[in-house]
């Protein structure tokens, strides 16, 4: 039984570069979300892994393809035996405001859209992906927050964790967004802060991983969720590379996150 009232998926005969869409009904979003999805050629597994990248700020489900050609970076991995196959989800944010910043808040809930609905949505429409299929979730900016936090807070559904350019709390979300801070505020105010977030599961997460750019304006953001990671002694990996908050950065680096989670999942039984 479908978890969605209505479900909508595209014709292969109108796809290209193994990418499909598929919208869906739910009552987190009190609407229709898209997802953009990878399928890797010629693949014929059943379980297949999941890997779900976010966006960032302003963006929507077709900004990972269309701006970083994240299907074509996937697909060249897998040609040279670089990680094994899988399935790439990019889902739209909710498409609230300038950007939902994947929290619930206005009377929709953007946390289980992605964390609930869109591994749904895949495993019910793409049938190289199960029950059996291990999800792993990334993001940038806005994204990159995205992923850290609602990874650390849902370790029961993600294998593994990774950020590019990462906001890594609320009140930066400020420098993006027209909409008020007090819009995206939370019940639980740990929920506003991946550190805060990671503390409170700290011995069930998944492996870790998040980079940025040495000019980036999150620099700094990120240098100090670092160190405070490594003072409460949450293993992790984190890089810094030459570049700042664009997409140049993000296309270049996104082979990290892939070979990362390729790594977790051939260790996985």
């Amino acid at each position: 039984m479908s978890k969605f009232r209505t479900t909508e998926i595209s014709d292969p005969q109108f796809e290209s570069d193994n990418l499909r869409f598929i919208t869906v009904k739910t009552k987190n979003l009190k609407g229709r979300g898209d997802i953009c999805v990878f399928v890797p050629e010629g693949s014929t597994g059943r379980d297949l892994p999941i890997t779900i990248l976010l966006h960032g700020v302003y963006g929507s489900c077709w900004c990972w393809s269309q701006k970083a050609g994240a299907h074509r970076t996937a697909q060249r991995l897998i040609d040279q035996a670089t990680i094994e196959p899988m399935v790439i989800a990019m889902p739209s944010d909710g498409l609230w405001g300038d950007g939902s910043g994947y929290l619930e808040h206005n009377g929709s809930n953007f946390e289980k859209w992605i964390a609930e609905d869109v591994p749904a949505a895949v495993r019910e429409n793409i049938e190289q992906t199960s029950d059996g299929s291990s999800i792993y979730i990334a993001g940038l900016s806005m994204g990159g927050y995205g992923a850290l936090r609602i990874g650390s807070k849902y370790p029961e559904v993600f294998k593994g964790i990774s950020g590019h350019s990462s906001i890594t709390s609320l009140g930066q979300m400020s420098q993006f967004v027209e909409e008020p801070l007090e819009e995206y505020f939370q019940k639980d105010k740990q929920d506003e802060d991946v550190l805060e977030t990671m503390l409170a599961n700290k011995n069930q997460l998944p492996p870790i991983r998040f980079d940025c750019g040495n000019t980036d304006q999150l620099i700094e953001n990120n240098r100090t969720l670092h160190r405070q990671m490594e003072n409460e002694g949450i293993g992790h990996q984190y890089q810094e590379f030459s570049g700042g908050h664009e997409w140049e950065y993000w296309a270049e680096h996104l082979e990290k996150t892939l070979i990362f989670f390729n790594g977790i999942n051939k260790d996985i039984p």
